[in-house]
């Protein structure tokens, strides 16, 4: 025992005297300490430390040994980082610091939502990295703009059969190059004019690449149980996962059905389809301001429209429908629109639609606002916030455990426009109202809603979880003090409470700053 003493101790002062002088490598990148960590599984906060080491989560818990970088959480949360599956985001190689984003805690965004996307996916994900973006980016394949590129101008009739097999090889080609699903917008024109049947055949192309389904429904009012009735047949027959976008009921004629339509999904997940849907913690939506107007004055091209408008007869028809679609949701005019951008005319962004009326053409009576949105649709269009929905609903959505958080928003600069505030505040917004205040949801179960639940929905491998070997994707908050001082009058204020974000193991925000690092990029569903 004397000598195998001895031959230690030989190796330890044979280790000093050839390291004397020289720095031993550190045994982590980066060591968060002192934190109460919500691991992403929903399971109660336990204290401890997170160990990241090459992008990734090597320890949680109790963790000895040195870092290049520390940092004391101090107590505050340490999360996942946020995912965000339901953002509009084709823009943010213009914007690629994502701020808006980093500073409510998102570490990842889906884009390519509502039928709207980018349709060469391996083109998009290339200018996403020579962009530098600070977050991880995936994107679904939107189906509206498969439309268009399969089917030219003309989109009132179904595709023919060559132009079917087009659409289904963009998608092919979309999910080979990396798409995590498929994505529509059935109450935007061309997507609204496509029958069940077409989705059903595109939504199989996605599965067979284990991708999901995600669709703004054809109708969010009183007509949404026809639209449930579609995204189920569609998950059933083609097989395919499901998501139904920002649910929601829209317009005082709907409100309080937040019960029965959770009942209907929840039979078809008790049928064993796999079906869940998001939300945005807000009562108002944002959308184009041409979603007054019915999908048969915006067949085709912008000329189109504008010969529609020129002739009495087919203007009159035009403003007959707007008058059904405004009885059909219990509105007498379009006060409940607040202009967000209007390239056009920029003096109109934040104003009602009866107050740019009353600005534009001296009055606010109904048919001078009808003759307005005509003629903003005229000059290129604008959008729009719509305050549409009642706040009962929305907790009730909000409660089911299939509800994730997602903003439905985009990357912002400060003072550009006047948006909606979901884009700066939306999770600061739940963990501060519906967490803190409310009590609605558990923290816990919060961060779940936006970590581990979205993950799992949309494949993303190792992210959503603070645990060994997934991706170092960490945010660190104080409950106590997050907030989302963003409002629909002023919008442009950043979400507070979160002090540190770290993207792949990078941190983009340190101590409140942002830093210069980006190491976010495109995220594809098999990464």
């Amino acid at each position: 025992m004397r000598h195998v003493f001895s031959g230690i101790m030989k190796l330890r002062l044979l280790f000093v005297l050839l390291f004397a002088g020289t720095a031993l490598p550190a045994d982590f990148d980066l060591l968060i300490t002192n934190a109460q960590i919500a691991d992403g599984s929903g399971a109660p906060l336990v204290r401890g430390s997170i160990a990241v080491k090459d992008g990734r989560i090597v320890a949680v818990g109790t963790v000895p040994g040195t870092a290049d970088a520390t940092i004391d959480a101090g107590g505050k949360v340490a999360a996942p980082g946020f995912i965000d599956v339901h953002t509009h985001s084709e823009d943010i190689c213009r914007i690629p610091t994502a701020e808006n984003f980093l500073r409510m805690g998102v570490t990842t965004i889906i884009t390519g939502n509502c039928g709207h996307s980018r349709t060469d996916v391996a083109k998009f994900f290339e200018e996403i990295v020579e962009s530098k973006v600070a977050v991880n980016v995936a994107t679904l394949i939107g189906h509206g703009s498969v439309r268009e590129q399969g089917m030219g101008g003309s989109f009132i009739r179904a595709p023919n059969a060559e132009q079917l097999a087009v659409m289904e090889e963009i998608v092919d080609q979309a999910m080979k190059d990396g798409a995590v699903g498929l994505s529509t917008g059935l109450i935007y024109v061309p997507g609204s004019f496509a029958k069940t049947e077409e989705l059903i055949e595109l939504a199989k192309v996605a599965a067979a690449h284990d991708g999901i389904y995600v669709s703004h429904m054809r109708y969010e009012t009183t007509r949404i149980f026809e639209a449930l009735d579609e995204i189920i047949r569609i998950a059933r027959e083609a097989g395919v996962r499901a998501e139904v976008s920002h649910i929601k009921l829209s317009g005082p004629t709907a409100w309080g059905g937040a019960d029965k339509v959770l009942a209907v999904l929840d039979k078809a997940r008790g049928e064993g389809l796999k079906i869940t849907h998001d939300q945005y913690a807000y009562t108002a939506s944002s959308t184009g301001l041409r979603q007054t107007l019915p999908d048969s004055a915006l067949e085709g091209e912008h000329a189109d429209y504008l010969a529609r408008i020129a002739d009495a007869g087919r203007k009159a028809e035009i403003i007959a429908k707007m008058a059904e679609m405004r009885e059909r949701q219990g509105r007498k005019d379009y006060s409940y629109a607040v202009i967000a951008r209007c390239k056009a005319d920029p003096s109109l962004n934040g104003k009602t639609v009866p107050e740019a009326a009353k600005m534009r053409r001296g009055s606010d009576t109904l048919e001078d606002q009808i003759e307005l949105i005509l003629d903003i649709e005229a000059r290129g269009g604008a959008s729009a916030v719509f305050h549409g929905m009642n706040e009962d609903d929305l907790q009730v959505f909000m409660r089911s455990p299939f509800t994730m958080t997602a903003s439905d928003g985009g990357p912002r600069r400060l003072g550009e426009d006047v948006p909606h505030p979901r884009s700066y505040g939306n999770n600061a917004r739940v963990l501060g109202r519906y967490v803190r205040e409310l009590k609605l949801l558990t923290l816990q179960e919060a961060v779940r809603r936006m970590t581990s639940l979205p993950a799992h929905t949309f494949h993303l491998k190792e992210r959503g979880m603070l645990k060994a070997g997934a991706h170092a994707d960490i945010v660190i908050f104080d409950p106590a003090k997050v907030t989302d001082p963003a409002t629909f009058n002023d919008p442009h204020h950043y979400a507070e409470g979160f002090s540190d974000v770290i993207v792949n193991g990078g941190v983009v925000i340190r101590d409140g700053t942002l830093t210069e690092v980006r190491s976010g990029g495109p995220l594809r569903m098999s990464q």
